[in-house]
């Protein structure tokens, strides 16, 4: 079998930039080091146009271990568009608050090498493997602030939790192999097929694998890692757990579920349905009583997880449409919020939400942004997070599932509580110092671009849905 080596130039220039970028950083003087971030910008730019030349292709390569199709091909830009937003809105904070420049733009890069992979894998333990090396770099960025107790704590729950959900998931893979006598998504979706009764053992590995992949996406109950982490991780790492990670182990749900355990869907719909659920409400419920505004976003993202799930149970084409747009959407609503919150740290070093009092008048700008997002968040017309849980919603609905439409629309109506609370403070509370704030002009145009997305994805999702038409087409749905 002939492999054209040329299919994989986006990875390889990945692989490339992230050592180039540690590289030169060992001979780059301490007045350079603000060129290393637009180096990583560079290569990310490089490595998406790279993946011009790949688009339209539609290849099974070594015996169905990795796919190349528009599927893989979308979440690759996606992928790579969200690390170019974060390298960005991260510069700033990192040249303030953290030291070896080189190794947490290389880390970044790595991680998206393995998001790459991951969104490419055809078969478990190659989804695995790329699970692994992406959940590697998350711990050592979640733990990147060394001078900080708490960045130091985040680093090692996370590493601790991964590995307790890796061992999960890697029993579950050796259970559904000793079942069915492979690997391969398409195979064992072809093994369950052609049997009338669904092996104990192969049920048993599925619900490991489910437990594995829960800790991953933040998915109740296997949360628990996720709000101290977020919170003690530096913002800008916490920023893209909530977006680039909750995106690529999605994508690597929906093909896995879609391709290798649909013929299974009557056995394992219930639990994940179960997960959505208590997803939605705990998230939400949780994040009123919070006072921090990082741990306040930890747990709207996994409600956001919970809303993202619906997508997995119902599994049908529409579905999986409406949870691919509304990851797009939550991703630069949320990233929105994040870039805004970086910015105003990096400005007052304020993390709680009460000293947010006062920024309508002090940095009106940012109190915008922030108050257009969390519009977007709680799903308020023109924006997009209206459009893409409508979208979603109505989808899990034609399937049958109203009743979780109910949940997810009470979830909604909850979160909107809580990020009113917010907004409230900031325009009705007077600022502890009424010194207006300056905001630096390379996160005026990034958080201005991200706001006109959530407005145009709120208004005109058209294109955008075409694209991900294209995407799931390339799925057995």
């Amino acid at each position: 079998m002939t492999i054209d080596y040329a299919l994989f130039i986006p990875e390889f220039i990945m692989a490339g930039a992230a050592l180039l970028v540690i590289a030169i950083d060992l001979f780059l003087p301490r007045d350079r080091k603000q060129w290393l971030p637009w180096l990583s910008l560079a290569g990310i730019g490089t490595a998406m146009g790279s993946t011009f030349t790949v688009v339209g292709e539609s290849e099974v390569l070594y015996g169905g271990l990795f796919y190349l199709d528009n599927f893989a091909i979308f979440f690759k830009f996606f992928l790579m568009a969200i690390a170019g937003v974060m390298v960005v809105a991260s510069a700033e904070y990192v040249n303030r608050n953290l030291q070896s420049h080189g190794e947490f733009y290389g880390i970044l890069l790595f991680s998206v090498l393995a998001m790459m992979v991951m969104v490419s894998a055809g078969e478990i333990l190659t989804a695995y493997i790329a699970l692994e090396l992406f959940s590697f770099t998350l711990y050592v960025l979640a733990g990147y602030a060394t001078h900080q107790r708490r960045s130091i704590e985040a680093g090692i729950k996370y590493i601790l939790a991964g590995a307790f959900s890796s061992a999960l998931l890697l029993y579950g893979v050796s259970l559904i192999y000793g079942s069915v006598g492979t690997t391969v998504f398409t195979e064992i979706s072809t093994e369950l097929s052609s049997v009338e009764d669904i092996p104990i053992a192969f049920l048993a590995g599925l619900v490991l694998v489910v437990v594995g992949l829960g800790f991953k996406v933040t998915a109740v109950p296997f949360h628990m890692w996720a709000p101290d982490v977020y919170e003690g991780a530096p913002t800008p790492v916490t920023a893209y757990l909530s977006t680039a990670a909750k995106a690529a182990a999605f994508a690597l749900m929906l093909r896995m579920f879609a391709s290798a355990f649909a013929p299974a869907i009557d056995e394992w719909r219930a639990i994940v349905a179960a997960m959505a659920v208590m997803t939605m409400l705990l998230g939400n419920l949780v994040a009123i009583a919070q006072v921090n505004i990082k741990r306040m976003l930890a747990y709207s993202s996994i409600g956001q997880a919970g809303y993202l799930l619906l997508g997995i149970v119902a599994l049908t084409p529409l579905a999986s449409n409406g949870l691919i747009f509304h990851l797009v959407g939550y991703s630069a609503t949320n990233f929105a919020v994040f870039t805004a919150v970086i910015a105003y740290q990096n400005m007052t070093g304020h993390k709680m939400i009460d000293e947010y009092g006062g920024l309508g008048r002090s940095q009106p700008f940012l109190a915008f942004v922030i108050s257009i997002a969390f519009f977007s968040l709680a799903g308020l017309p023109i924006f997009s997070g209206f459009a893409t849980k409508f979208y979603l919603f109505t989808a899990v609905a034609d399937e049958g599932l109203l009743w979780l439409v109910i949940v997810a629309a009470t979830a909604s109506l909850i979160s909107l509580y809580y990020y009113l609370m917010v907004i409230k403070r900031m325009y009705l509370n007077e600022p502890a110092d009424p010194t207006p704030l300056r905001l630096d002009i390379s996160m005026r145009v990034i958080l201005a671009g991200l706001i006109a997305a959530v407005v145009f994805l709120g208004i005109y999702p058209g294109p955008l849905l075409d694209l991900i038409e294209d995407a799931t087409r390339a799925l057995p749905l």
